[in-house]
């Protein structure tokens, strides 16, 4: 009960923090977590608008499905977001603000070095057999590398009371496990690419007893 009560008062005041940061422009909350502080200039036909900042001339909208939240200038704020399962939104706001909070944890801490290793490993393996089948190995890697469980280091989360939330531990997952997937292509891909490099180049000298490949 007390870490219940001390999670929903370092919550509020880590909103407030984050909140207080932009008091001079519009901040729009996205529900990927990313938050952008740019004015806003239209509200209308079912998205808010604003000017792209690297490019003045043209807009940017984001439809209402994106946003959590819009803090104008002045202080006001307006949620988007609202716990309705109709819409399969299951959370409360305050559970989507510590998801949110996961996710961008792990987008910015989380790191997938397992992943890539591992499936360029299986790549290279698989490439060095030089058969129709070898993409088997790296791809199937992928397949199966978002199973294992994520382990959330302490260094990556922003604050630690966050781990005491279920909400936060399952967006820092979704991100995670997404991370391990981009991961395990990348290096799937390049060690299948080094591993047909080598079949060309050394499957001559392959043993006839373990020629599985299309050597001539």
């Amino acid at each position: 009960m007390l870490k219940k009560i001390f999670l929903l008062i370092t919550l509020s005041l880590s909103t407030q923090a984050v909140l207080s940061q932009e008091t001079e422009q519009d901040t729009i909350y996205l529900m990927n977590g990313h938050v952008v502080a740019e004015k806003i200039i239209d509200t209308l036909l079912g998205a808010v608008t604003i000017s792209n900042p690297k490019k003045p001339t043209r807009k940017i909208n984001y439809e209402l499905e994106q946003l959590y939240m819009v803090r104008y200038a002045n202080g006001t704020k307006r949620f988007y977001y609202e716990q309705d399962s109709l819409k399969s939104n299951w959370f409360t706001r305050d559970e989507m603000w510590m998801y949110m909070k996961g996710e961008v944890d792990a987008r910015k801490g989380f790191k997938a070095r397992g992943s890539l290793i591992g499936a360029g490993i299986a790549g290279l393996v698989g490439g060095l057999t030089g058969t129709f089948w070898a993409p088997i190995l790296p791809y199937g890697y992928m397949a199966m590398v978002g199973l294992p469980k994520v382990r959330i280091k302490h260094e990556t989360i922003s604050n630690p009371i966050y781990i005491e939330s279920d909400a936060y531990i399952l967006g820092y997952e979704r991100v995670a496990r997404h991370k391990r997937r981009i991961q395990a292509v990348i290096g799937g891909t390049v060690g299948l690419a080094v591993g047909f490099t080598l079949y060309g180049l050394l499957h001559q000298y392959y043993p006839e007893n373990v020629n599985i490949g299309f050597r001539k």
